[in-house]
């Protein structure tokens, strides 16, 4: 995800009577991202470690029993702190996931000339030890191309990595005890999870659905990061999927959002609550867009990869990504 800051508004002047100060970058805050990125490799290292564990011992991936061990297993690790490494192929998988889509963004603006931060990383006590990451564009982005390229290269990039951490984690997937299919938190499959399912075993409904599959953890993360792409792509506001949206069609950018946000509020009523909240954010950003010259217009073969985008959304949209559950908060610790 970017996140755009508009530049302040420029003002006509005649250069031969006004003297011209050049504004120097602000310097990038590296500890800052330093500290950000390492302490969420350790909560998503934490959430990592209870992940495999309940993997390797026939669990539902996500399950909240009581019996089980908690969200954020200090204890568990304090015991025999070499647990941790239990962690690891989650953590890595994801933050490869996350760091691939923000440096798509950031590769892009260096490309352009834009001054961008490096990814911010954000750590948080949720279901898998993050909120996600996004940077920074902290000056003016000129033209519909150089939009166009920097919204669609990080779902891109994302999409490609977490793509092939599918196929070799659903692999490496096995499946579910007859007893215990599902967890307390089930999940619901994107069709770009259906279709590597597919490739890997042909008829899954024969052979083994994917619903009675004991995921491995990296396959929870390539869930992640689709349902991540997903999400940025939707078309409206700021996402990436707003700036592809004003790159192709500047004046339908503001009609597309409102119809995005209509269209997430029944979702958010009959499938997931969630929805809900996007609705807002996109209800309270979803008429700004860069302030971008219209002109010249995107080349034809930019409106084609426009075409990809729309179906990489469809790939990794999840209407329902957590059908009958209500996420009741699990305990910490």
């Amino acid at each position: 995800m970017s996140d755009y800051t508009p530049p302040i508004p420029r003002l006509e002047f005649d250069p031969r009577t006004y003297d011209v100060a050049v504004v120097s970058r602000s310097r990038q805050k590296y500890w800052l991202h330093a500290l950000l990125l390492l302490t969420t490799f350790f909560t998503t290292m934490m959430v990592g470690t209870r992940l495999e564990t309940n993997f390797l011992h026939g669990l539902p991936i996500f399950s909240l029993a009581d019996d089980t061990i908690p969200l954020f297993p200090i204890g568990f690790i304090l015991e025999h702190p070499a647990r941790i490494l239990l962690g690891l192929p989650f953590s890595l998988t994801l933050m490869t996931i996350l760091l691939a889509h923000e440096m798509g963004h950031y590769v892009m603006c260096l490309r352009y000339g834009v001054y961008a931060t490096l990814p911010f990383f954000i750590p948080a006590p949720t279901l898998i030890g993050t909120m996600g990451a996004f940077i920074r564009i902290k000056s003016p982005i000129r033209t519909r191309t150089a939009l166009f390229d920097i919204g669609i290269a990080g779902p891109i990039a994302g999409f490609i990595v977490a793509s092939f951490v599918l196929m070799f984690s659903l692999m490496m997937s096995k499946p579910a005890p007859p007893v215990i299919v599902q967890g307390d938190i089930v999940l619901d499959f994107p069709l770009i999870f259906r279709i590597a399912h597919w490739m890997i075993m042909g008829d899954g409904m024969r052979v083994l659905p994917l619903e009675h599959m004991l995921l491995h953890p990296t396959a929870i993360a390539a869930w992640v990061g689709m349902f991540a792409t997903a999400l940025n792509l939707l078309p409206g506001g700021q996402l990436d999927g707003g700036h592809i949206i004003y790159s192709l069609m500047p004046r339908l950018h503001r009609h597309i959002s409102r119809l995005t946000v209509g269209a997430l509020i029944p979702m958010g009523l009959l499938l997931w609550p969630g929805w809900l909240i996007w609705a807002v954010l996109l209800g309270i950003t979803g008429m700004r867009h860069p302030n971008v010259s219209p002109w010249p217009p995107l080349s034809p073969g930019r409106r084609m990869l426009g075409l990809v985008a729309l179906a990489l959304m469809i790939l990794t949209i999840t209407p329902n990504p957590f059908p009958g559950n209500a996420l009741a908060m699990p305990h910490w610790f």
